[in-house]
C-alpha cells in the first residue's frame, strides 16, 4: 500500500467569506498538523483543521509585521522537514500578490515537497460582492492588477491607461497613485471605488471618481486593508449590487446556542447578510444517567416516550446504545415537542406518533388531551433543570410519569470574559433559544449589560425568563423554532427600516 506523503501546502483562503474556500483547500485543512495563517485568512477556516493541529499566527498587518517574510519561509522549511503536513493559509490566492512564489522557492531549494492550492483572489470576490464586474463587453476587455506598496516602482504611463485597474494594498498611497494616473492623462472623472473587507458582512464600499476618491477615503476614515477599482465598470454597481441589499446586511447578531448546535441558526442569519458572532453561553454535558439507565431496562413497560429537545433525543439514544436493550424494546407512542426534536428522531429512523402544534410543553399537552392517560406509564428524557409543566399535568390526569435526566447544561468556562468582549463590540441583536441561554448570560455579565442591545426570543417561555431578569424584549418568534426566530428578527428589522 502507498504511504501518505506529507508535504507543505500553500493554500489560498479566499477573499474573506469563509464559504468561498475551495473544496480542495477544505480537504487539505482537514489533514493539517501545523497551520501558519495570515491576518487576512478567516479564523472560521481554522475550525476545519483537526483539533490537535498546531496553529501559528504569522501576521501580517501593514503597520505590524510580527513575522517577516524570511522568517515565514524559514518556519515552513523547518516544519516541512519534520515530516508532518503543513498548511500555509494565505488570504486570497498564494500566487497573486500573496508572496507564495517566494515561499515555494524556499521549499524547492530546501528539497521540501509542496503543493499550491489556488484561492479566490480578492478582486474577484470584490467584483462579485459589490456588483462591479471587472470585465464587461460594453465597457472593458482589459484588466490590470497592480500593487500599491511602492508607487515609484510602477510604470503609470502604461498601467494607468488600463480600462479596468485594480490596485492591491494601495489605500495608504491613494492620493499619490491618483495624482500619477491623472498626470499620465486619465480622466479624473473616471469612476472609482475603494472596498474594505470585501465579501464579509462588514464589507465597506466607498464610490467616487479618480479625482474625488482620495479625499472621500480621508473623510470616511477608511483604513487598510482595502482594494481600489478604477474604471467605467464601477458605474454598474447601482444595478448589479446584491450583497449589501440582503435584508440583514450590516447587522451584527450574537448567537448564544451551544457550540454544537449554533450552525443552523448562524447559517440562516449569514445567508441573509448578517455578521454572526457565536457566543455559546451553554455547554451540553452528560447528566447523571442512573435513572435513565434504569428506565431503559424496562423500556417496553412505557406507553409513551416524550422528548422535549434534540439533546434529549441524542443522549437517550446514546445511552440506549450502551445498554443491553435496543429500539425493539420500545412499545409506547413517541412524542416530540416540535419539528426539530421530531427531525432528530427521524434521523434515526424512529417514527414520531405525536408532535405538538405549538412547540412548548403546553402545546404537547393540548395534543395529548385526546389520549387517555389514566394508568399510563410515561417516560420523559430531558435536561436536569427544566419546567415541570408537562409531568405535573400528566400526573394530574392519572399517568405514572418517570422524569429522567438525559443531559445537563452548564455555563462554559470563561463565559463572563468572552461575553463582555462580545457585548463591547456593540452587536445589534442577541438571540436566545432557551431559558438557560438567558439565565447563563444574565448571570455572567448582569442584566444591565443587555439593556443597550436588541433581544429576540424563540418563544414565550424564553421571553418570560428575559422578563424575570428585567431584560427588555425586542422581538419574539411566533413559531417557536430557529426559522421562526430568524423571521422575528427580519420582521423587526423591516419595521425599523
Amino acid at each position: 500500500m502507498m504511504k501518505a506523503r506529507h508535504k507543505v501546502y500553500l493554500v489560498g483562503a479566499g477573499p474573506g467569506d469563509p464559504e468561498l474556500i475551495t473544496l480542495k483547500a477544505k480537504r487539505v485543512l482537514g489533514l493539517a498538523d501545523v497551520i501558519l495563517y495570515d491576518h487576512l485568512a478567516s479564523n472560521d477556516l481554522l475550525d476545519l483543521a483537526p483539533a490537535g493541529a498546531q496553529r501559528i499566527y504569522v501576521g501580517k498587518k501593514r503597520a505590524n509585521h510580527s513575522v517577516s517574510q524570511e522568517e515565514i519561509c524559514d518556519m515552513l522549511v523547518e516544519h516541512g522537514r519534520t515530516g508532518v503536513t503543513v498548511v500555509r493559509l494565505k488570504g486570497g490566492d498564494p500566487y497573486l500578490f500573496g508572496r507564495g512564489g517566494e515561499e515555494a522557492e524556499a521549499l524547492q531549494q530546501a528539497g521540501i515537497p509542496f503543493e499550491v492550492v489556488p484561492g479566490v483572489t480578492s478582486p474577484l470576490g470584490i467584483a462579485a460582492y459589490t456588483g462591479v464586474p471587472l470585465t464587461h463587453r460594453d465597457h472593458t476587455s482589459v484588466v490590470t492588477f497592480v500593487t500599491g506598496h511602492d508607487v515609484d516602482k510602477i510604470d503609470w504611463t502604461r498601467v494607468g491607461a488600463s480600462e479596468t485597474l485594480v490596485v492591491f494594498m494601495g489605500l495608504s498611497h491613494l492620493t499619490q497613485i491618483a495624482r500619477r494616473i491623472i498626470e499620465e492623462g486619465r480622466d479624473p472623472n473616471t469612476p472609482a471605488m475603494a472596498v474594505r473587507w470585501g465579501t464579509r458582512p462588514d464589507q465597506e464600499v466607498l464610490v467616487g471618481t479618480l479625482g474625488t476618491l482620495p479625499d472621500l477615503v480621508v473623510q470616511r476614515g477608511m483604513k487598510p486593508p482595502a482594494t481600489i477599482v478604477i474604471g467605467e465598470v464601477v458605474q454598474l454597481r447601482d444595478r448589479l449590487s446584491w450583497f449589501e441589499k440582503l435584508p440583514l446586511f450590516g447587522q451584527k447578531i450574537v448567537v448564544t446556542r451551544a457550540r454544537q448546535q449554533a450552525s443552523s441558526l448562524a447559517s440562516l442569519l449569514t445567508e441573509l447578510g448578517a455578521s454572526v458572532v457565536e457566543l455559546p453561553v451553554i455547554e451540553i454535558q452528560p447528566g447523571d444517567s442512573t435513572a435513565l439507565d434504569a428506565a431503559l431496562l424496562r423500556l417496553e413497560a412505557y406507553d409513551f416516550l416524550m422528548f422535549t429537545s434534540v439533546n434529549g433525543v441524542e443522549r437517550f439514544l446514546a445511552r440506549l446504545d450502551e445498554s443491553p436493550r435496543d429500539l425493539r424494546s420500545i412499545r409506547g407512542k413517541i412524542c416530540a415537542i416540535g419539528p426539530a426534536t421530531r427531525e432528530a428522531l427521524e434521523r434515526f429512523h424512529i417514527k414520531v406518533d405525536i408532535t405538538a402544534k405549538e412547540y412548548v410543553a403546553e402545546g404537547l399537552l393540548e395534543v395529548l388531551a385526546a389520549h387517555e392517560m389514566a394508568g399510563k406509564r410515561v417516560l420523559i428524557a430531558r435536561a436536569a433543570v427544566a419546567r415541570d409543566v408537562l409531568p405535573d399535568a400528566l400526573r394530574e390526569r392519572g399517568a405514572e410519569v418517570d422524569v429522567v435526566e438525559a443531559y445537563r447544561t452548564v455555563p462554559p468556562e470563561g463565559l463572563a470574559e468572552r461575553a463582555r468582549e462580545v457585548l463591547a463590540g456593540n452587536p445589534d441583536w442577541v438571540t436566545f433559544t432557551s431559558s438557560s441561554t438567558v439565565r447563563n448570560l444574565a448571570e455572567a455579565v448582569g442584566p444591565q449589560a443587555l439593556h443597550h442591545v436588541r433581544t429576540v426570543s424563540i418563544g414565550p417561555v424564553t421571553s418570560s425568563t428575559l422578563k424575570h431578569y428585567g431584560i427588555p424584549l425586542t422581538a419574539e418568534a411566533t413559531e417557536y423554532t430557529v426559522p421562526g426566530l430568524v423571521n422575528a428578527v427580519l420582521a423587526s428589522s423591516t419595521i425599523e427600516t
